[in-house]
């Protein structure tokens, strides 16, 4: 859950620096990303600032898409969620198989790929995220960073949305 959220646009532009550092690095958990788009201000729109976290996130180093991978958590889990494949279920709406197949297959692409499984999982279900991975444990090394790159970007943008809220903000009563 993000910390900031629905601030609008202005709020982001007029924040104080570390604080605007801050509310970025909740979205993409990189401190460079952040402090480079906060040092971007001020935005004209929500696609201006979309554009350049997108450009800043491309522009890393593969070091840098490696520390941000190690924030994510495992498929299917929360950070810090000691819970089983079958409590997840509950979570998930899942067939118990299903969440160890996902747990299963997730592991495979760690050991595949020597990193975790990263993806905008927004509205799919467990068997979806199962089919995306076996699908991309296809890919060679080379293909699977640049998709990953394209996931972080894709997950980004939903938290940057969400930090920032609706493009002409909240109606406030």
């Amino acid at each position: 859950m993000l910390m900031h959220q629905g601030i609008g646009l202005a709020a982001f532009n007029e924040m104080p620096f570390r604080r605007a550092v801050h509310a970025v690095y909740e979205c993409c958990c990189s401190v460079a990303l952040a402090a480079d788009l906060a040092r971007a201000r001020p935005f004209a729109n929500h696609d201006a600032l979309f554009r350049e976290a997108d450009a800043l996130l491309f522009a890393l180093s593969e070091e840098s898409i490696d520390s941000i991978l190690q924030a994510y958590p495992d498929v299917g889990r929360r950070p810090g969620s000691e819970k089983s494949a079958a409590e997840q279920c509950a979570v998930f709406d899942e067939r118990p198989e299903v969440m160890e197949q996902l747990s299963a297959a997730s592991r495979h692409y760690l050991v595949r790929f020597g990193f975790g499984f990263v993806m905008c999982v927004n509205g799919l279900c467990a068997q979806d995220v199962l089919a995306t991975i076996n699908d991309r444990l296809l890919n060679d090394h080379e293909t699977e960073r640049k998709v990953v790159r394209n996931e972080l970007a894709r997950i980004n943008r939903a938290r940057l949305e969400r930090m920032l809220g609706p493009e002409g903000g909240y109606h406030n009563w």
